[in-house]
């Protein structure tokens, strides 16, 4: 179980993969956050769930991913944004988890629901529809 401080002390990073990329809806929540750069992660794959894209820990040719240094305040935004429930993890919307980056181990979010019949992104990265 982490307490936002407790996962900043951890990694202070965090890689995005939708909406909270540079220039799409949610990338306010990342306001004076540190943009370290892009990465390519082949530990996760994307699923367009439509509106969003929700990550899954299974094997892809690589992810697009933007990393971020973040403060416990933002960490616990975005908890707050994805729904992640830090006493229980797997009965919100999404969990995360520390995945290898370019610029040291950073927090990822995953989606805990289905995606059977959702398109699959396993290469690239996700674009909202207009």
């Amino acid at each position: 179980m982490n307490t936002p401080a407790i996962a900043v002390t951890q990694t202070p990073l965090v890689a995005v993969y939708g909406t909270l990329k540079r220039g799409l809806r949610n990338h306010h929540w990342l306001h004076g956050a540190d943009f370290l750069g892009k990465d390519i992660l082949t530990t996760a794959t994307l699923y367009d769930l439509g509106p969003f894209p929700g990550a899954k820990p299974e094997p892809s040719r690589g992810i697009e991913v933007e990393v971020f240094r973040v403060t416990a305040q933002q960490l616990a935004g975005l908890d707050q944004l994805e729904d992640y429930r830090v006493r229980y993890p797997k009965h919100g919307d999404f969990d995360r988890a520390i995945h290898t980056t370019a610029f040291g181990p950073a927090w990822l979010y995953l989606y805990n629901h289905d995606v059977d019949g959702y398109p699959v992104i396993r290469e690239g990265t996700w674009v909202p529809r207009l």
